[in-house]
């Protein structure tokens, strides 16, 4: 199905009308400020300062969340280089409109992080199922419940490698009931903050999760002159994006980006660059944003998003921030010339245009003008894109993209990832900008083999 049949969304988010869309264009804008940024960075450690306190980072632990276990792989570390408070949660899953999906999610999360730990020096059991047993789950909660913070960061990491390897875990006197009320005292915090997930750090105002985003906090606290070894490396650099003299011809790569995506929009280009300089086969597949596949999202969700896309567009030196939301009607006419642009071999290029008007150049493409500069920006014929222009030739073109995404792939957000080849290999199927890295690196690998 396109577009789903009794959407939860409201039909006023899903297709907003002009004033709406300019109030949430500004609004999610804002979070994606710089400046704005700084100034609430300068007044958090202005009051820190002025009433003497340390530099407190709360963290967010969900013993049957995969991320959290990396997480506590490197906490230790983390404490032991910087000279801060962490002051540790436990939490429940929260579920819900801000974690959809959960039963896809468990099975993504634990199939993430098998990828992923090798690349930051973790690791995961190979043999670990989907989520541990739900009697060590509470087992591992009432072990951490009555830990002070001290002793929760130095015996996490060994609980939860107890807990994923279905080893057996020392409850001590803690009851369940005492446990149970750790859990709800740190989910409230958790939903106090605004926040939702599970492996989070929190400092002065602004969210980390997992050891994905471990290096922007790394960076802040040594800017603020917290860490005691400033010539030690970051406990959990970003992987490098590296395909350089790569020939990968016999590879081939599926990329489902979506319009209305902040996070496709950043790594775009990224991704056909690096289909160009590896010579690798692409297969460009957009889909319809999440929303309007039935994917709810919250507020907080929003916010968050946009927050860490810019910190993110920073990292790889991409412009974001002015932005106009393309949901509803902007993507369904955008989207109605790409077969037409794919047939003369600017589907892409065209995407990229689109994108950079709405995530950085605050053109909305809502107005009509905007998607004619598109097109002739591109070098297509705005007269020809006229007869193509609210057709309804893509429909089925992007709902095979979502069939073979959802369905046989298992994922839902974007933009995601298929690397196929070579014969013999299982495909490789991931999701998110920050998972180009480790589709380049196995890249790198297959091309080798």
């Amino acid at each position: 199905m396109l577009e789903a049949e009794n959407n939860t969304t409201p039909s006023y988010f899903l297709n907003p009308p002009r004033l709406l869309r300019f109030f949430l264009s500004k609004r999610f804008s804002r979070f994606a400020n710089a400046q704005w940024k700084a100034k609430k960075r300068a007044a958090a450690e202005k009051s820190r300062a002025a009433e003497g306190r340390p530099h407190v980072v709360e963290y967010f632990h969900q013993v049957g969340d995969p991320y959290s276990h990396l997480m506590a792989q490197v906490l230790p570390r983390f404490a032991e280089r910087y000279d801060i408070e962490i002051v540790p949660h436990l939490i429940r899953a929260t579920g819900g409109r801000s974690q959809p999906e959960e039963e896809k999610l468990a099975v993504w999360a634990r199939r993430d992080c098998g990828l992923i730990a090798p690349h930051y020096g973790l690791s995961f059991p190979e043999d670990a199922g989907v989520e541990p047993d739900p009697e060590l789950q509470q087992a591992a909660n009432r072990a951490l419940t009555k830990l002070d913070a001290k002793d929760f960061v130095t015996r996490v990491k060994g609980i939860s490698a107890s807990l994923w390897s279905s080893g057996s875990i020392d409850a001590g006197d803690v009851t369940v009931e005492e446990a149970d009320a750790a859990l709800e005292e740190g989910s409230r915090r958790l939903a106090e903050l605004d926040h939702y997930s599970g492996a989070m750090l929190y400092y002065a105002g602004e969210w980390y999760w997992g050891v994905d985003r471990l290096f922007y906090l790394e960076e802040r606290l040594r800017e603020l002159g917290v860490c005691k070894d400033p010539a030690q490396p970051y406990i959990a650099p970003r992987p490098e994006l590296d395909v350089a003299g790569i020939d990968a011809s016999e590879l081939h790569l599926h990329f489902f980006p979506s319009l209305n995506s902040p996070y496709s929009a950043i790594i775009y280009d990224k991704t056909i660059e690096l289909s160009r300089a590896c010579k690798i086969n692409l297969h460009h597949k957009p889909v319809l944003p999440m929303v309007m596949r039935g994917v709810p999202a919250t507020p907080a969700k929003a916010a968050y998003i946009f927050f860490d896309v810019k910190r993110e567009s920073e990292f790889l030196g991409v412009p974001f921030g002015n932005t106009v939301i393309t949901i509803g009607e902007p993507v369904r006419q955008c989207y109605s010339l790409l077969p037409w642009a794919k047939s003369l071999g600017k589907d892409t290029e065209l995407l990229s245009t689109l994108m950079r008007y709405a995530f950085a150049e605050g053109k909305g493409l809502h107005i009509k003008k905007n998607i004619r500069r598109a097109v002739e920006e591109v070098g297509l014929d705005w007269k020809e894109a006229q007869e193509h222009l609210g057709g309804e030739a893509w429909k089925p073109w992007v709902e095979q993209h979502q069939v073979e995404m959802v369905q046989g792939m298992g994922l839902w957000g974007v933009p995601s990832y298929r690397l196929c080849g070579p014969e013999g290999e299982p495909d490789l199927e991931v999701w998110g900008q920050d998972r180009l890295w480790l589709v380049a690196a196995e890249i790198r690998r297959r091309a080798s083999l």
